[in-house]
């Protein structure tokens, strides 16, 4: 039986983390069917916390328990993760008493996970055969980095070695090429050292072996 999943993500260039949720269903046998709802389809946009995303999602749904789990996808930022899944798990249990879920928990911003593959800013980037040194952490120190965004960016215009209004062009496709990004991730590469990638991975393997039982 197809196992119906809701993923929440925190913005539209997050929606890309699907393609690994189907992946990682299909490497344990289970047929997955996600839905990334459109919450700005609603007359009142939802506020920013869980809860509200929940409620909306909800509401898409006629207020019918229409999957067997959800994904939820919210940045540590700066919060320790266990905060992250307190927050997640107290809001599933408010609003959907009973669904199974994953929380997606990067440190600080999911850019922590884009950081790593070299090859990937450098196609994306436009110039895949540049040689130039793109001033990226190690996987082991990826997590400590400030500000994962402002380095995925700044990463992406050091690939390109564009200038002027050709860097300009490339910057405004910031969101655009990090959603590719996501899309391209390994997921037996680099990120596999991260902690918050592999507490995903594992916890959604876990719960699609329990909903397969109720699926």
């Amino acid at each position: 039986m197809t196992v119906r999943a809701l993923y929440l993500c925190e913005g539209s260039s997050d929606t890309g983390l699907r393609f690994h949720i189907e992946a990682i269903a299909a490497d344990v046998g289970r047929e997955i069917l996600v839905t990334v709802p459109d919450l700005n389809r609603l007359p009142s946009k939802p506020g920013h916390s869980v809860e509200d995303k929940l409620r909306a999602a909800q509401r898409l749904s006629d207020g019918e328990r229409a999957y067997d789990l959800v994904v939820i996808h919210r940045d540590a930022d700066g919060h320790p993760a266990d905060h992250r899944r307190r927050e997640i798990a107290k809001a599933v249990a408010q609003v959907s008493p009973g669904l199974a879920h994953v929380p997606v928990i990067p440190v600080r911003m999911l850019e922590a996970w884009l950081l790593l593959d070299h090859a990937a800013i450098r196609e994306v980037a436009g110039n895949p055969n540049g040689r130039v040194a793109l001033g990226l952490p190690k996987a082991a120190k990826a997590e400590s980095v400030p500000n994962p965004k402002a380095l995925l960016r700044q990463a992406l215009a050091t690939a390109s070695e564009e200038k002027g209004r050709g860097l300009k062009k490339l910057q405004a496709r910031f969101c655009e090429n990090r959603a590719r990004l996501l899309q391209m991730l390994d997921r037996e590469g680099p990120v596999k050292q991260l902690a918050s990638w592999m507490s995903f991975t594992n916890d959604l393997r876990e719960v699609l072996g329990k909903v397969s039982d109720i699926a």
